[in-house]
């Protein structure tokens, strides 16, 4: 019997693009990927620790993803340039409007957002339209310390204390949520050695997304490196092969103002603590050396 059921998957993918080197991967990945349906892209915020301006930088280095794809027509918006105040007041901006937009159009099938940054712009949606966390919508977040006491270090986690009210926001409506805390996002790492072979080759795409890597780590990371943690592309994994992840069920928690982990809410939180390595890196390759075929 032939499948009435659609052949993509309608997505937005939220990202402090120019945060670090690895949301970069995870954009390309998705762009080149023929069964996601990626609605927009919206540029996201990363704090000022790095830039006073992160989210004008962020859609800076979207805006350059796309031209280096050849995919300058796909939708971008800004979205909140700085995190929420508190956890009452919304940060509108164009980002959070295509959220609503997009999680009240109906006809088109289920709505998956991937977050790769602070949640800003999803507490935002839901704090200006409360009904969108009834809608058929699957926020996916990179972010949050790990569970179970698996958690490596003490320090916050990045993501969530980019802004730890709109987390609370989010994991207290009640919508749809699949997190990757650290302690599985970490575990996404590619060698220097690997990306010479792999993704340098791939034309002035590959060539980039090396460059601009090796070069955050010399800026950035204090100790010796030839490696760095894709973190961001779990996301995209989930929306392309979700039986790639390793979940459990947790009840939603309150994250308190240093990111820790409080009683929350209860409501039901998937938690994916180990993400297929294997496809993720592999099937990325794969796809950026076809791409890079077609444009020689």
């Amino acid at each position: 019997m032939t499948s009435t059921a659609p052949r993509t998957r309608r997505i937005l993918i939220n990202t402090d693009a120019k945060n670090e080197a690895d949301d970069q991967f995870a954009i390309v990945h998705a762009l080149l990927s023929e069964t996601l349906d990626v609605r927009g892209l919206i540029a996201a915020h990363f704090g000022t620790v790095r830039s006073d301006t992160s989210m004008l930088d962020s859609r800076d280095e979207i805006d350059l993803l796309l031209t280096h794809l050849g995919m300058t027509q796909t939708r971008v918006e800004n979205g909140s340039a700085v995190p929420l105040t508190d956890e009452t007041a919304p940060a509108d901006s164009p980002g959070a409007q295509l959220i609503i937009e997009e999680a009240h159009r109906t006809g088109e099938g289920p709505l998956q957002i991937a977050f790769l940054g602070p949640l800003t712009d999803m507490a935002t949606a839901l704090l200006l339209d409360p009904s969108i966390a009834a809608t058929d919508t699957t926020v996916i977040w990179i972010g949050g310390p790990g569970y179970g006491g698996h958690e490596p270090g003490e320090r916050p986690e990045f993501n969530l204390h980019n802004d730890v009210p709109s987390a609370n926001v989010v994991f207290r409506s009640g919508i749809r949520i699949w997190q990757v805390p650290r302690t599985a996002y970490v575990m996404t790492s590619v060698g220097y050695a690997e990306l010479e072979e792999k993704v340098a080759p791939c034309g002035d795409l590959g060539d980039y997304l090396v460059r601009q890597l090796t070069e955050w780590n010399a800026t950035w990371h204090r100790d010796p490196i030839e490696h760095r943690a894709l973190g961001d592309s779990p996301a995209i994994g989930l929306m392309l092969n979700p039986g790639g992840g390793l979940f459990r069920t947790v009840p939603a928690p309150t994250f308190s103002p240093e990111g820790g982990l409080l009683p929350g809410t209860g409501a039901p939180v998937r938690v994916c603590e180990l993400y297929d390595g294997r496809y993720l890196l592999e099937d990325f390759f794969a796809k950026l050396r076809r791409f890079a075929g077609t444009r020689s």
